[in-house]
């Protein structure tokens, strides 16, 4: 997404213009850069160049994610896959409900108990 051209961005014109100018082309280019360098290398107010690096930081950028939020994905996820009952009470407890589904999951244990991998 660095290399993604400014020109694609939907800057306003006049903005678009003076990167254009300065031979700033991509959000890399940009972004190699400090607010204040681009500030005196462009000739533009301090707001001009954060008002134009927060709108290529939210195109260019995936947004945030916590690791709450993604441990709460996981959760909908499974809950929405579903588990596989191994029909051991014991195992699909552990398990909450059995192997999930869309997951690479490995049964181990000692020799000769009957885990065949496929």
């Amino acid at each position: 997404m660095a290399n993604k051209l400014l020109s694609e961005m939907g800057l306003p014109n006049s903005v678009a213009n003076i990167f254009a100018a300065r031979n700033l082309i991509t959000a890399k280019d940009v972004f190699s850069l400090t607010e204040f360098e681009l500030m005196e290398f462009l000739d533009v107010d301090l707001a001009v160049v954060t008002s134009a690096v927060a709108h290529i930081s939210e195109i260019t950028c995936p947004p945030y994610q916590t690791a709450l939020s993604l441990l709460e994905q996981r959760g909908q996820n499974e809950n929405m896959a579903g588990h596989l009952p191994t029909s051991l009470k014991g195992l699909d407890n552990a398990l909450c409900g059995g192997i999930p589904f869309g997951v690479v999951t490995e049964l181990v244990g000692p020799a000769g108990i009957g885990k065949t991998q496929a």
